[in-house]
């Protein structure tokens, strides 16, 4: 970085992915980055909070490999797969140059998990945050040193998903934001690169239309799904914003929409309906039903 010695070893600031990374959280999304990572070569630590949760996770990579086998993007899951550790052990992240944290969206988890992670990696590694919709410039703040963190926003589901979203704060190194879009492109995605603000560009775009989607199913304007052609149809997005929802999660989705309620007030406002929703436990494609009806196979 710009105030710091940069390994020879494996020099983050090249446009190739580092040959060694790491990313902390094993859910949907930090299966999809890792098995992202996996295949553009690094050799992947996957971290996660106790043995049951790294099999799991490790589990989420290895299906995500079978269905790149699948697409003809590699031949077989072997070479891959060998290069994945899921483990509990923090310290196991020592040597990677790049860690990508993808934890649940809840601002003191965040901060106890960058700062765990800048306790054990080089002082020359890059810090990736998946953080949807929350400030970098507050994240950064629980570092010793700001500019090595930097938002990296995937999208669900990973694999299948063409965008990441580069946020830049405010401490972050000048050099870092391009240095992160070359790393993206060697992901086989496109990267567009926003400054630090509540939602970044997309967030705050894709919750704008779910949230007023939510209110005209509310309302009865008319059925989730005439909505949601009314938007893939009429306006040719890939899928409606109510399907979307569902697929993010509702609660994932609720949580944002506090979020960006509270930074850009009562237009975020979250829908009565997406409230009893999530109190009933109606989340999405996870729980199995939200605005639709999923089974185990969707």
């Amino acid at each position: 970085m710009s105030s710091q010695g940069i390994s020879a070893v494996d020099d983050p600031t090249t446009s190739k992915i580092p040959h060694r990374t790491g990313v902390v959280g094993g859910g949907t999304m930090g299966s999809g980055i890792a098995h992202a990572l996996l295949l553009a070569g690094s050799s992947v630590v996957l971290l996660e909070r106790d043995p049951g949760a790294a099999a799991q996770a490790k589990a989420r990579v290895y299906k995500a490999l079978d269905g790149s086998v699948r697409r003809g993007v590699i031949d077989a899951t072997d070479e891959a797969a060998s290069r994945l550790n899921a483990t509990t052990r923090i310290q196991d992240l020592a040597s990677a140059a790049l860690v990508v944290e993808a934890v649940p969206e809840i601002l003191h988890i965040k901060l106890e998990t960058l700062r765990a992670i800048e306790d054990v990696v080089n002082p020359d590694a890059v810090i990736g945050t998946n953080t949807s919709s929350m400030s970098i410039d507050l994240l950064a703040q629980s570092l010793a040193h700001p500019q090595r963190l930097i938002g990296l926003h995937f999208f669900n589901p990973v694999p299948a998903s063409k965008l990441v979203e580069v946020v830049r704060g405010a401490a972050t190194d000048p050099t870092l934001p391009e240095t992160a879009a070359s790393w993206v492109r060697e992901l086989g995605k496109t990267p567009v690169v926003v400054r630090d603000a509540p939602g970044f560009a997309s967030s705050r775009l894709g919750v704008a239309l779910g949230l007023e989607a939510i209110r005209m199913l509310q309302e009865g304007v008319a059925s989730a799904e005439d909505i949601d052609a009314a938007m893939t149809l009429g306006y040719g997005h890939p899928m409606g914003p109510l399907r979307l929802t569902d697929l993010v999660g509702l609660d994932v989705r609720l949580g944002i929409a506090r979020y960006l309620e509270q930074e850009l007030g009562p237009r975020f406002a979250a829908p009565e309906l997406m409230i009893t929703m999530v109190e009933q436990g109606r989340l999405g494609r996870k729980s199995g039903r939200g605005f639709y009806t999923w089974d185990a196979a969707s």
